[in-house]
């Protein structure tokens, strides 16, 4: 039977620039897309299928990431894999132009083919990486290919198999250590340990010290994993669930400021405007409008 994607997405704001390119081979198809955004752009994707992307050209895709609702973003990511089934999220602030190279991998040959290489076991994992200087070569390789056939599938395979190496982290041996990625479940134990500290001063040896790491590896952990700095994931962090109590609760600013760990409600209007692109206290009426607004509608439809 042949392979076929299956993916389900949901986009706002994003359009493509030029016509899709594709391509088959076994057991993977490989797509490339050109599209723009919009500031505030993006979209909801699962597939049961696993997918490898890659974002094509020097200049970063300045996309947002994220696998969780309550997860910080991801920022600067050149290459993500994502096994199947689990959610991805995406965000744009700011208008832009970028172009990717898309992969839905058939969950069979994709084991068989990473078994030789021992790395079977981390397909079940996320993976996401930040430096994209040897991923980028062999995605524009294999991206010419897509858009302009020339060479055979056995080219494609080699390339893919390339990039599964870097993306996915795959040493010489079983044995060979990893560069630095933070696994899964040390991840959700420091989210659980911060989101309960939220109120006071976290410091990244704090961190470090519940993930068994030194500060310096913990930094370049979080750089491997989540794409951004332990400082910043704990910003944002705080962020997030200041705009949680700002919805669910009646408190004041000063008062959510305090309550996730800003120093004052200056602090908290600055780090906000720089994620959101507005002050805490415009974002909560532009919300408590929107939810005013959808519960009127809701009123009017039972009557």
């Amino acid at each position: 039977m042949t392979f076929m994607p299956r993916m389900t997405s949901q986009t706002r704001a994003i359009r493509p620039t030029r016509p899709l390119r594709w391509r088959r081979w076994g057991g993977a198809i490989a797509d490339v897309w050109h599209v723009r955004g919009e500031a505030g752009a993006g979209g909801f994707y699962r597939s049961p299928d696993p997918r490898l992307v890659v974002f094509l050209g020097a200049r970063p895709a300045a996309l947002r990431l994220r696998t969780t609702t309550d997860g910080p973003w991801m920022e600067g990511i050149g290459a993500f894999y994502i096994p199947a089934g689990m959610p991805l999220w995406s965000a744009l602030p700011e208008e832009r132009d970028y172009a990717h190279l898309d992969f839905h991998l058939e969950a069979g040959p994709l084991a068989q083919r990473l078994r030789a290489a021992r790395g079977a076991r981390r397909i079940d994992e996320a993976h996401f990486l930040t430096d994209a200087q040897r991923t980028g070569p062999l995605a524009a390789l294999l991206a010419e290919e897509v858009q302009t056939p020339t060479r055979p599938d056995l080219m494609l395979d080699g390339l893919l198999s390339a990039l599964l190496c870097e993306v996915l982290d795959l040493g010489a041996t079983e044995a060979e250590p990893r560069r630095g990625g933070l696994p899964p479940h040390v991840i959700r134990e420091l989210q659980s340990h911060a989101t309960k500290a939220l109120h006071r001063r976290i410091e990244v040896a704090e961190l470090a010290e519940l993930a068994g790491l030194s500060e310096s590896w913990l930094t370049r952990a979080f750089k491997q994993s989540l794409g951004t700095t332990p400082q910043r994931w704990l910003t944002q962090l705080r962020v997030e669930t200041a705009m949680g109590l700002m919805t669910d609760t009646p408190m004041g600013l000063a008062e959510i400021a305090a309550a996730t760990g800003f120093s004052d409600q200056a602090h908290l209007t600055r780090a906000f405007r720089a994620a959101q692109g507005e002050t805490p206290g415009a974002w909560r009426k532009a919300r408590t409008r929107a939810i005013a607004s959808n519960h009127g509608a809701l009123i009017q439809s039972r009557h």
